[in-house]
C-alpha cells in the first residue's frame, strides 16, 4: 500500500501581517490627516457701511419670513420652500415682495451655509444680512435706451495658436499637484517600502532554513 504523506503547511507570517497591516496603516494615516474631508469655500461680501445698510433696509417690500432654528435635516422641507421662493422671486423679478430669513439661536451652522449656497445658486443680485436676519429682494430692471448704438467687439489673438501653451500649463499644474501629493504622503511610501523589504528578507531567510 502506498502511504499518503501529509504536506507540511507553510505559514508565511510577514505576508499575512502585511495584508492586514497595510490597509490599517493607510486608513489611520488618512484619518489623522483629514484626507476624507472635503473642504470648500463661499465668497461672500456684505456691506460694512451703516449708511448702505440703512438705505437697503429702507426699501419697502412685503417680506415673507422663513425662520430656521434647527439642523439641516430637520429644516430640509423649509429649505426647499425657501429655494422655490428665491427662484420665483428672481425669475419673475418681483419688486413688490421680498424674502426675510430669520436665523434662530439654535440653528446649526450647516443651515447657514446652505442658505448662502441657495443665494449663490440662484444668482440673487440684492441681499443683505443684518444681525440675525437675511433680506433678499429684487430691483426694477433699467429700461433699454434705444438711442445707444450697439458696439461690435473685436477679439485680438488666435485661440488655436495658444492651445499648445494652455496644454503645457495644464500638464505643469498636474505635475506640481502629483509632486505635492508625494511630498505630503511620503511617509506612506516609506512604510510600504519597508514592509516590502521586510517580506523579501524573511522570505529569503525562510527558504534558506527550509
Amino acid at each position: 500500500m502506498i502511504s499518503k504523506q501529509k504536506r507540511k503547511r507553510i505559514f508565511y507570517v510577514p505576508g499575512m501581517i502585511s495584508l492586514v497591516l497595510i490597509p490599517i496603516v493607510f486608513l489611520i494615516y488618512f484619518y489623522k490627516t483629514d484626507a476624507f474631508i472635503n473642504e470648500g469655500s463661499i465668497d461672500f461680501q456684505f456691506p460694512s457701511d451703516s449708511l448702505m445698510i440703512e438705505k437697503f433696509l429702507s426699501i419697502k417690500r412685503k417680506y415673507k419670513v422663513y425662520s430656521f432654528n434647527n439642523s439641516e435635516i430637520i429644516e430640509s422641507e423649509n429649505l426647499n420652500n425657501l429655494h422655490s421662493a428665491i427662484r420665483k422671486l428672481n425669475r419673475e423679478n418681483d419688486t413688490i415682495n421680498g424674502i426675510q430669513i430669520h436665523l434662530g439661536s439654535k440653528m446649526k451652522y450647516e443651515v447657514y451655509v446652505k442658505i448662502l449656497d441657495l443665494v449663490l445658486v440662484e444668482k440673487m443680485p440684492f441681499f443683505l444680512q443684518h444681525h440675525n436676519d437675511f433680506f433678499i429682494l429684487m430691483m426694477p430692471k433699467p429700461k433699454p435706451n434705444k438711442s445707444l448704438k450697439s458696439i461690435n467687439f473685436i477679439i485680438c489673438g488666435y485661440g488655436d495658436a495658444n492651445k499648445d501653451i494652455w496644454l503645457e500649463e495644464a500638464k505643469e499644474a498636474e505635475r506640481k499637484y502629483v509632486l505635492s501629493l508625494y511630498k505630503k504622503n511620503w511617509i506612506l511610501f516609506m512604510g510600504y517600502l519597508g514592509l516590502v523589504l521586510l517580506n523579501i528578507f524573511v522570505l529569503v531567510k525562510f527558504n534558506k532554513t527550509r
